[in-house]
This record gives structure tokens, sequence and C-alpha cells, in this order.
């Protein structure tokens, strides 16, 4: 799945896994927030650079042609 996303969004799940992992391996409290607060920072950074993604290819097709 990973293989066909854009380099940016592909490095924010990379990142929301990362901060998920550290988030399970702590038992601190207040680290394990902090590490879900930033999984969930990269995943809506993810979700916004797909819609912007979609947006640029919706307006590309939707522009007329040129003679």
């Amino acid at each position: 799945m990973l293989q066909r996303l854009s380099d940016n969004i592909r490095e924010c799940y990379l990142r929301a896994d990362e901060c998920r992992r550290h988030a399970d391996e702590t038992a601190d409290p207040s680290r394990k927030q902090f590490y879900l607060d930033m999984e969930r920072r990269w995943l809506l950074l993810a979700r916004s650079h797909a819609f912007a993604e979609q947006l640029s290819s919706f307006v590309k097709a939707a522009r007329p042609s040129k003679p």
C-alpha cells in the first residue's frame, strides 16, 4: 500500500507508526500520551497531503484542454 503513496504521505505514515511504537513501548503515561498525540498529528498531516493531491488531480482533469 505505501508504495503507491506520494513520498510526503508515505513519510507521514511511517512517522505515525514510529510514534505508535514508542507509545506502546513506554510505561510513562505522559510520554505515552505525547506519542499518541504525535501519531494523531502525523495521520492528520497524511490526510491533508492526500486531500491536496486529490484536489490537484481533480483540478487538472477539470481544466479544458488547449486546442
